[in-house]
């Protein structure tokens, strides 16, 4: 759904615009999403983000999380609605992604949601929850840099949840956190995916 050399982890995308909006429908959440072209998630809220929402444990109800990777804001807003005493920081290099992050808070009424890029996220800020369906494609050495950068702040007992496919190295990036010092156990696997869960 990109045009050729852009990619929905391109801080600028090249592709033309060509909004749609989709629902998302979980068993406590509904929302509303402009999804763009140049996007993750273009047109739909997929299968392992949306595996993830219905399966993993309750973020914290206070303090700061954290969504890596927003896009159209799937994630980060419905950790804002579940946890609306919370600050929910919606972190995205693709500037087109924050934007609709952005105007996706605004539509459904959600003002706990913070959209900068990685760089903007003032340095003392941890987190007691990160939520993920990271970026794998962007390849291995970049992909374990971009985790161990928020993994590192997380608070003492804060705790993260990445879903990842198993065609894409769910297995052994579950190991690979473990030995940088994040334990991390798989909480369940459906169509592929599996969900994992890192802490300190």
């Amino acid at each position: 759904m990109t045009a050729p050399g852009s990619h929905y982890f391109d801080e600028d995308p090249t592709t033309s615009s060509a909004p749609r909006d989709t629902t998302l429908l979980l068993p406590d959440v509904q929302l509303t999403l402009t999804t763009d072209r140049g996007v993750f998630g273009y047109d739909r809220v997929d299968s392992g983000t949306k595996l993830l929402l219905l399966r993993a444990p309750p973020p914290a109800t206070t303090g700061n999380l954290l969504d890596v990777g927003c896009g159209t804001g799937a994630i980060a807003l419905t950790m804002a609605s579940r946890s609306p005493a919370a600050t929910v920081w919606a972190v995205d290099v693709n500037e087109r992604a924050r934007a609709l992050c952005s105007a996706n808070a605004q539509r459904n009424g959600l003002g706990n949601v913070r959209v900068c890029a990685p760089d903007e996220v003032p340095t003392d800020v941890r987190f007691t929850t990160i939520w993920s369906n990271p970026a794998i494609r962007i390849g291995k050495p970049a992909l374990h840099a971009m985790l161990l950068q928020w993994l590192g702040r997380l608070t003492p007992d804060g705790e993260a949840v990445l879903v990842v496919h198993k065609h894409l190295g769910s297995d052994s990036l579950q190991t690979w956190l473990t030995a940088q010092g994040y334990p991390t156990t798989r909480l369940t696997s459906s169509a592929g995916y599996r969900i994992l869960h890192s802490s300190h």
